[in-house]
């Protein structure tokens, strides 16, 4: 083991030693830029002037050779001509970074990351196979790199150079994770961030009723990132994903298959893309194959204003669909110097060939006969084109790659101190003017301000772009709406409906939900296994109410109110009791009065006849008071009946037991009397002196007083009062009269029953005495009435609901007043009125008993 280590100790000096002599040089093939320009200060370009590239051998058996790129993307020299043209324009400034040139080197990615790592290690490096005498480190030979366009290169590249801090600004990679300084400390863009856009798209989803909607999402950074932030604000939003599909234009044709048929089985109408234009051209075709037609898309704004696809959509798969895209501006000048190609032919001939043929489909020497393709002369004419370099579509894109030289242009004139002139010996420290350029903040010459916030990022605005069609059948990008991040939460998102145009040519908004929206009066119920956007609507239990659509819950009224049949308010619940306009109450009050009336009827007949022996025999001072006091007890029912008030709730308890107790004393006194008078015939009686008149009226009014003292004291301590009782019924309001003391209240009740007994008792005793005389005989009967129905009262009182409670114990004093009414005096009416002939005194005295 110590031999091994003696090996290795005598290889690292080797190295070490070998290393120390070794200069240091440029390792492996050069590359070089497809435009540049020489100046003081040079400014990187990467841009994806390929779209693509040969597959080559990655067998790792074999060197790999250079990426060999193909098919030309026009909008890559679009973006270099913005490039020139911010930095032609700062050079040709007075004010601007006066007396320093800046220069350009633009680098070809073909959208590829290592080929976008390779071209950024290119412009930190440089391209010279000199060999150096002193240590491997120089300064950087760019300040700073405008691009990339794609998110997954721009990554890849904002790693490279992130150590180095040199600064990377993209004009057009939206990815959120770009935002993350911590793994990306250099990157910057003038274009928002994918967060932003994500929750706008969400927002405008849910402002247009969509909970229920399916995704196709690009499979890199950019696409999986702002999927997952979108996902995050739909979920915020109360908006399901049925499904999420991951794309890529590489896939096979089996995985472009499962994804058809993942839409096909599909409940949803409605399609958010979060891809680039190349995926969508990709897919259109196999959409139209297989009948993918007639569903709303949303859109990134890295397709939906893009009039190439737009001009491809043969089939208006696309049709109606809408997203969002950066807000559309110009920049002076712009437009003509793209379209002037000269500055391309002399910042870089090898490039400009390709760029030219592929521009006019004409080659300068025609290899193939076969080829059908003209000569290229040098003398075609731009203005005679109509193709993706002629479009200024994209002119917010340019903008943001103007935007992006301008920002490193100000840096630089701030860092510099530049005054009347600049020094132009010194560059900047890649992390100072890192730093500094973080926190520029300037205006174009179209006065729109430019700044970074802490993540590198613009402020966030875009237009909503809607894809209609024109009469002449050519596609249009209409704006209809606006979202800016820094206004509130509910003024960021601003759409004018009236002006869009949906999905088949249709005026209506597309329907795209799990399930209906719950109405007011109900409440959301999720289905087990579904996502929460799916669900019953289920109606709110009684009591409870939503007053607004998908409810997840159901809010209790209040105790005083209950919910409408419709469950959607709460309003005030009904105070019940026995009122005087309703059925019930008029024919109780009718009973009443009849049976008021009719006992002073008789009472009338027998003042009109009160010297007949029929009245006299029957005690006429005790039968006065009985239909007096029969007459309250059929007047004292009517306090029952009405809304309760304080005075009421007192009245009715207390004339109630008085005027009872009343009753039942005059006719315990007429039970004493019956009893005395038959004693009285008897030989040698004299009992009717101890309870003749006086002593009758002094009875009376002794068992009356006892009634009065038990009422005064029940209204003493607790004395009866309104009370609104909820509690009975869930929907409505028992205005009722509470008892106070309950014990007062059945000591009442007491009183008054033992008084009926014991009168029961007597009556029942004197119940032989001579058919003539046959009062007792009617007491008997009247108190039996009278006792079976105030037994009866007891628990029908007390299981009797609200108003009905009343109306039992009204039931009970008209029952029972009406029973003695009829028992004791019917009989002598009768005889009074039909049957005169028997109302002498020879007829009453007729069977007395004699001994």
């Amino acid at each position: 083991m110590e031999s091994l280590f003696t090996i290795l100790h005598v290889i690292i000096a080797i190295i070490n030693f070998s290393g120390a002599n070794e200069t240091c040089s440029l390792q492996g093939i050069s590359a070089y830029p497809q435009l540049l320009k020489d100046g003081d200060i040079i400014i990187g370009g990467i841009f994806p002037f390929h779209n693509n590239w040969e597959i080559t051998d990655l067998s790792y058996m074999v060197k790999p050779v250079l990426i060999k790129c193909k098919g030309l993307d026009f909008r890559a020299f679009q973006y270099s001509q913005s490039l020139i043209f911010a930095i032609e324009e700062i050079n040709n400034s007075s004010t601007l970074l006066p007396g320093v040139s800046l220069g350009y080197k633009i680098f070809d990615s073909c959208s590829s990351t290592a080929m976008g790592v390779r071209m950024a290690m290119a412009l930190v490096n440089g391209n010279e196979q000199t060999v150096l005498d002193g240590p491997c480190t120089k300064p950087a030979q760019v300040q700073a790199i405008i691009g990339e366009t794609y998110s997954s290169v721009s990554m890849a590249i904002a790693m490279s150079v992130g150590p180095f801090s040199i600064p990377l600004i993209s004009h057009y990679s939206t990815c959120n994770c770009l935002s993350d300084k911590q793994k990306y400390p250099s990157f910057l863009r003038t274009i928002p961030s994918d967060y932003y856009q994500s929750r706008a798209l969400a927002e405008m989803v849910k402002h247009f009723g969509w909970t229920w909607v399916g995704a196709i999402r690009r499979d890199d950074d950019y696409g999986n990132s702002g999927m997952a932030a979108f996902i995050e604000a739909a979920e915020q939003l109360g908006i399901c994903l049925e499904y999420s599909l991951p794309f890529f234009r590489t896939y096979s044709q089996e995985k472009v298959l499962r994804i058809i048929q993942q839409i096909k089985s599909s409940t949803s109408r409605v399609i958010v893309g979060f891809l680039d234009n190349w995926d969508l051209e990709s897919l259109l075709h196999v959409f139209y194959e297989h009948n993918i037609t007639g569903y709303q898309w949303v859109g990134s704004e890295a397709w939906i204003f893009d009039p190439v696809l737009a001009t491809q959509d043969e089939h208006n798969i696309l049709q109606g669909a809408i997203g969002l895209s950066i807000p559309k501006t110009t920049v002076t000048g712009l437009k003509d110097f793209i379209l002037d190609i000269h500055p391309l032919k002399t910042a870089g001939s090898a490039i400009f060939t390709e760029f030219w043929e592929a521009l006019f489909k004409c080659k300068y020497i025609i290899q193939n006969e076969s080829d059908n393709l003209q000569v290229c002369t040098g003398k075609e004419n731009v203005s005679d084109l109509k193709n993706t370099f002629t479009d200024m579509s994209l002119m917010p894109i340019f903008s943001n790659v103007y935007k992006g030289v301008y920002a490193v242009a100000h840096t630089l004139h701030d860092l510099l101190g530049c005054t009347q002139t600049c020094p132009t010996n010194k560059q900047p420290d890649p992390l100072t003017f890192l730093e500094h350029l973080k926190r520029v903040h300037f205006k174009t010459k179209e006065v729109e301000l430019v700044f970074f916030d802490k993540n590198g990022d613009p402020a966030a605005k875009y237009e909503i772009i809607n894809w209609q069609t024109s009469k002449e059948y050519q596609h249009e990008f209409v704006t209809v709406g606006f979202y800016d991040s820094s206004f509130p939460e509910h003024k960021r998102l601003m759409v004018n409906m009236a002006s869009i145009l949906w999905a088949q040519n249709s005026n209506q908004v597309p329907v795209s939900v799990c399930s209906e929206s719950c109405p007011p009066g109900t409440r959301k119920a999720v289905l087990k296994g579904k996502p929460v956007c799916c669900f019953d609507c289920i109606q709110c239990a009684d009591g409870q109410i939503s007053n607004m659509t998908d409810s997840i819950k159901c809010e209790q009224c209040d105790e005083e109110y209950w919910s409408n049949p419709h469950r959607d308010e709460c309003v005030k619940k009904e105070i019940e009791y026995l009122s005087y306009e309703e059925t019930m109450g008029i024919l109780l009050t009718a009973v009443s009065m009849t049976g008021a009336f009719m006992t002073i009827i008789i009472a009338i007949i027998f003042f009109r006849h009160k010297n007949t022996p029929i009245v006299k025999a029957n005690n006429s001072e005790l039968s006065f008071l009985l239909l007096f006091s029969l007459t309250l007890c059929f007047l004292c029912s009517l306090t029952f009946i009405g809304q309760p008030s304080g005075w009421s709730c007192v009245l009715r308890h207390t004339a109630f037991g008085i005027t009872f107790v009343l009753c039942i004393s005059c006719v315990l006194g007429k039970t004493i009397v019956v009893l005395m008078a038959f004693r009285a015939t008897l030989p040698s009686s004299n009992v009717m002196k101890w309870f003749g008149p006086p002593q009758q009226r002094l009875s009376v009014l002794a068992l009356t007083f006892i009634q009065v003292i038990i009422c005064i004291i029940w209204l003493t301590t607790s004395p009866p009062f309104p009370f609104q009782n909820p509690k009975r019924y869930k929907e409505k309001i028992i205005l009722e009269c509470h008892l106070g003391s309950a014990v007062g209240f059945w000591a009442v009740l007491g009183y008054i029953g033992l008084l009926a007994l014991l009168c029961f008792v007597l009556a029942f005793l004197a119940r032989k005495l001579p058919d003539n005389f046959n009062e007792a005989k009617f007491i008997t009967f009247s108190m039996l009435i009278f006792c079976a129905l105030w037994i009866t009262f007891i628990p029908a009182y007390v299981s009797s609901p609200g108003k009905f409670t009343v109306a039992v114990e009204i039931f009970a004093i008209l029952a029972s007043s009406f029973g003695l009414l009829f028992c004791i005096f019917f009989p002598k009416c009768y005889i009074i009125i039909l049957r005169p002939e028997k109302n002498n005194k020879k007829q009453i005295m007729g069977k007395l008993p004699v001994k």
